[in-house]
């Protein structure tokens, strides 16, 4: 498809901002409600993030710079109207009992001889401990978590675990606890070891191996094909953001292609390459990456992908992801409904 900095489909931006002047006085509930307090959760109506029949939710990253609790991430759910979502691994393990490494020395830091061997030392003891505790682990704590969303109508679609290097039995453990949640499959970022090692455990587990990329396809020669080969269970969450920002080509031509091979769309608004700045994500409605016509796409031909918002422009001062994320619900909205 040829190359496109505009979207054909004009969306109006009257309509958008008009749609969207409450997301500027959005009120943000407390990340801390807890859920000890479930009557109000009870009281809140369910979100439903599901727009002319296709579901837009959000990957977790989205909330990267907020306090990232199992319960606040469901939080925000609520709060943003996402009733989907593409649940980070930390998260879920965290809830689930994972031994926690030691926190990283802060950027800049330098450590002396004796601190740097006792952090390493502790690294190494936390792998071995997480190696432990994942091949033993019950899916208890994981069926519960998926209860908690589903009972606040949020879903888990996906579950990045990144597993790429862990173990043989660490990756079974991952696929284990993804089906736990609801999730569809495990996703990690695209490569050579990682679509050979996940294909035949996804496909014994009767899931799916989803692979996500970043600026790859602007490489000379650089193909998904190839990695989707290794395996049937092997799928894409094609990152349209990122996929636009390295090539300047039309996201919908390897939507229209391999729309049988994709689980998830990740959303961004970004600037083409050959842009001043290029390849940089902007706030939605001021970049070049052609969203309605993703959407619309999807929409007209009813395919099963979801669509998730992944907030990487800056927040501004005066606001936070929370509500930013909401404007990014709206924007999608308005242009499907």
């Amino acid at each position: 498809m040829e190359n496109s900095s505009k979207s054909k489909v004009q969306f109006s931006r009257r309509k958008f901002l008009g749609l969207t002047a409450a997301a500027a006085a959005f009120s943000i509930v407390p990340a801390n409600i807890g859920f000890a307090g479930e009557s109000m959760l009870q009281k809140r109506k369910k979100p439903d993030s599901g727009f002319g029949g296709v579901k837009v939710g959000a990957i977790t990253y989205s909330w990267r710079s907020m306090p990232s609790s199992a319960e606040d991430i469901l939080n925000y759910c609520i709060q943003t109207g996402i009733s989907s979502i593409e649940l980070m691994g930390d998260v879920a393990e965290k809830y689930a009992g994972l031994p926690q490494s030691p926190p990283r020395p802060a950027a800049g830091t330098v450590l002396s001889e004796s601190d740097l061997a006792a952090f390493e030392k502790a690294s190494k003891e936390a792998k071995e401990a997480q190696l432990k505790w994942r091949v033993a682990a019950p899916m208890t704590k994981f069926i519960e978590l998926r209860k908690m969303y589903n009972k606040a109508g949020v879903t888990i679609h996906i579950a990045k675990f990144s597993p790429e290097n862990w173990t043989d039995k660490e990756i079974d453990y991952s696929f284990m606890a993804a089906k736990a949640l609801g999730a569809k499959g495990v996703c990690n970022e695209i490569g050579e070891n990682a679509c050979r090692r996940m294909g035949p455990i996804a496909q014994k587990h009767g899931m799916y191996a989803i692979f996500h990329q970043h600026l790859q396809p602007g490489e000379p020669g650089w193909t998904f094909d190839k990695f989707l080969a290794y395996s049937p269970a092997n799928m894409l969450n094609f990152d349209a953001g990122h996929y636009f920002g390295a090539t300047g080509l039309h996201p919908n031509g390897i939507i229209e292609r391999l729309h049988d091979r994709i689980v998830s769309v990740h959303l961004k608004d970004k600037t083409g390459p050959k842009a001043n700045p290029a390849n940089t994500n902007m706030p939605w409605g001021k970049g070049e990456t052609p969203i309605a016509e993703i959407l619309l796409l999807i929409k007209k031909n009813k395919w099963p992908i979801n669509v998730d918002i992944e907030l990487e422009y800056p927040v501004p001062s005066d606001s936070d992801a929370v509500a930013e994320v909401k404007k990014c619900v709206d924007y999608c909205k308005a242009i499907l409904s």
